[in-house]
């Protein structure tokens, strides 16, 4: 590959090759993203791949004598004489002054490499239309060699990891749920609501949004089923308490509220199956373009993206899409809430379960926090619900929730079941069942009466 950026040329890369054969730690950090393409003539394309070579069997610099003996190997006389040349203008920079600058700016020689052939490889793909392909290609080149911690020194980070801030989470604003996740969801973290349709788990995620923004956080809602002008006024009602039906009476009301937000919020909209993960990890570019930093990332519903692949099976694709999203999360280092379609048999379950998640293996097994909400009529009635803990990576599960629920404005509040809020809600769902049995009989006398 020619090199195009002059402050790279062949000066620059016989300087490189000087600091790979002197400085073994050098080869260590620069290797894993070197590529013997980088070079621009065939012989240092040569003398890179023996070094890389022979540093992966070896864990060791090869010496000249090294060199010599794979140079016998070389049969065009002529590239081994271009060879022989180079590597005397590698030994004569061993000891240049400025080899600790040529290893600054080796990480930056790799990314510009790196990104020349991912554009060279998207021509093909541009042609095809694959787009998020070329997105996913570029974004890779861009974040070449970006990762150079080896990560946590267990033996001398003992006190990080009893820091309050070591998982920097987000709460959901629900006390109980965040105590059994060790304070929130952090970075990197995906969890995932549970329920069927139309039982409340998208007003779930607008809870979960809405206290991230009252705490003073950015949050990024992605909906794919309704606008973002509907799903605006779902965050109207959390934040004011105000029924929906009832905001257009109280628009100063709402913007009093607003007004007095400490954190940012943005709802994007994109119609179902549009988009998928790539998609969205355009957008929050723009968003950090924007000065946004996002503190939390909703997705309603992860059911409703596209597959980034051409998978004819369904729960491939799915599988694929949570994978993508948590993937997302760790990438950009923030906690990531979506939802889940519950199978119809739950409908009339007091508890929701795994066995009830639509293609249910492979996202639990994705997620690393599962709650589900059951709500039979007799619930919607009672104004309340059952939250249960289906997967907890930070702490115990199995554990159940009784809850009030007001459809109306969004208000769920969530109480451990031995509180005098919980024995309340309780009440109320053992009384909803008589009182669903009323409502229905009140129905059919109704129809009974029309016919």
């Amino acid at each position: 590959m020619t090199d195009t950026f002059s402050k790279f040329g062949y000066s620059f890369q016989i300087k490189l090759l000087a600091a790979l054969f002197k400085d073994k730690l050098f080869l260590q950090q620069i290797g894993d993203i070197l590529d013997p393409s980088f070079m621009e003539s065939e012989a240092n394309q040569w003398i890179v791949k023996i070094v890389l070579d022979y540093f992966v069997e070896f864990n060791a610099l090869p010496t000249l004598e090294v060199m010599k003996v794979k140079l016998i190997d070389v049969e065009d006389e002529l590239l081994k004489a271009t060879i022989i040349d180079n590597l005397k203008q590698i030994l004569k920079h061993t000891d240049a002054p400025d080899i600790e600058f040529i290893e600054k700016e080796a990480l930056d020689f790799c990314k510009n490499q790196t990104l020349k052939t991912a554009i060279m490889d998207s021509v093909n793909l541009l042609q095809a239309g694959e787009y998020d392909s070329i997105k996913e290609k570029i974004d890779t080149a861009m974040k070449a060699g970006a990762e150079r911690d080896i990560g946590h020194e267990y033996n001398i980070d003992v006190d990080s990891r009893f820091l309050e801030s070591t998982r920097k989470c987000v709460p959901s604003g629900w006390s109980v749920i965040d105590d059994l996740m060790d304070g929130g969801l952090g970075p990197g973290e995906l969890g995932v609501f549970v329920a069927p349709a139309g039982i409340g788990k998208s007003w779930g995620l607008v809870n979960v949004a809405a206290n991230a923004v009252k705490s003073g956080l950015c949050a990024v809602h992605y909906t794919l089923e309704l606008n973002d002008a509907y799903v605006g006024l779902r965050f109207d009602s959390v934040f004011s308490g105000i029924a929906a039906q009832n905001l257009k009476y109280h628009i100063d009301d709402v913007k009093d509220v607003v007004e007095k937000l400490e954190g940012r919020l943005v709802v994007k909209y994109y119609p179902t199956k549009s988009a998928t993960v790539n998609t969205i990890k355009a957008h929050l570019d723009r968003v950090h373009m924007m000065g946004y930093k996002p503190d939390l990332i909703v997705v309603d519903y992860a059911d409703l993206l596209r597959g980034a692949g051409k998978s004819q099976d369904l729960r491939h694709e799915l599988g694929n899409i949570y994978e993508d999203l948590r993937g997302m999360a760790g990438e950009y280092q923030i906690p990531v809430w979506t939802a889940s379609q519950a199978n119809r048999s739950s409908l009339e379950d007091d508890v929701i379960g795994a066995e009830k998640i639509a293609e249910s293996y492979s996202k639990i097994m994705t997620a690393d926090f599962v709650l589900s909400l059951s709500r039979k009529i007799e619930d919607k009635i009672a104004g309340t619900g059952r939250w249960h803990v289906i997967k907890n990576r930070f702490g115990p599960d199995g554990i159940t929730f009784p809850s009030k629920m007001n459809t109306s404005n969004g208000q769920i509040d969530i109480y451990d079941e031995g509180s005098l809020q919980g024995k309340s809600a309780q009440k109320q769902m053992d009384g909803g069942e008589e009182a669903g049995r009323k409502y229905l009989q009140n129905k059919f006398k109704e129809l009974e009466g029309n016919v």
